[in-house]
C-alpha cells in the first residue's frame, strides 16, 4: 500500500488503464473489483485461458452436472437487462459490448430481451456480456472517455 491506501493492484492498474487515474473513486473500485474477480475466473475455472468456447464448455459442464444456479445470478441478469433494453428495443449501450459471431449474440440478445429464460442460457448470457466488457475494457486505449464509451463503469450506468 502506498500512502493514499492505495494496493499495488490499483498502482498497476493507474499506470497500465487509460483514464483510470481520473475516474471517481466508486468507478475505480468497480473496475479493481472486476479486474480481480476476472482474473480468478479466468485462472481457477478457465485455465488461464479464457475464449467464448471455453465459457460455453464450463456452462455445459455446470448444467450437466446440476452446479449451474443461475437463480443466483437474477439481480446481475435484471441489471443487464435494464441496462441493454428498454421500452422493447435493445438500448445503444448494446452495440458498444462488439459482439462477436463466437459470443452467441442471438443467444445474448434473446436472453437481454427475455425472449430466451433457459437457466443455461441465461448464465451462458451474462458471461458473454462479461467476458465482452472485459475485453473491452483491456482494450482501451483512448484516454478517460474510452471506458465510458465501451459503457463499463458505474458512472455510465446511472445515466440509463
Amino acid at each position: 500500500m502506498n500512502d493514499n491506501g492505495q494496493s499495488a493492484s490499483e498502482l498497476w492498474l493507474e499506470g497500465r488503464a487509460p483514464g483510470f487515474r481520473d475516474l471517481p473513486d466508486p468507478d475505480r473500485r468497480v473496475i479493481f473489483d472486476f479486474a480481480f474477480l476476472w482474473s480468478l475466473f479466468e485462472a481457477q475455472i478457465m485455465g488461464n485461458f479464457a475464449r467464448a468456447d471455453r465459457i460455453r464448455e464450463q456452462v455445459d459442464r455446470w448444467a450437466a452436472d446440476g452446479t449451474l444456479e443461475a437463480d443466483l445470478y437474477d439481480a446481475e441478469l435484471a441489471y443487464f437487462r435494464n441496462r441493454y433494453f428498454a421500452d422493447g428495443a435493445l438500448t445503444h449501450h448494446f452495440s458498444f459490448l462488439n459482439l462477436r459471431p463466437s459470443d452467441h449474440p442471438d443467444l445474448v440478445q434473446a436472453v437481454i430481451k427475455g425472449t430466451n429464460g433457459d437457466p443455461r442460457d441465461r448464465v451462458l448470457g451474462l458471461l458473454m456480456i462479461v467476458w465482452r466488457l472485459r475485453n473491452n475494457l483491456s482494450t482501451a486505449r483512448n484516454g478517460p472517455t474510452s471506458f465510458a464509451a465501451s459503457g463499463t463503469i458505474s458512472r455510465t450506468r446511472t445515466a440509463s
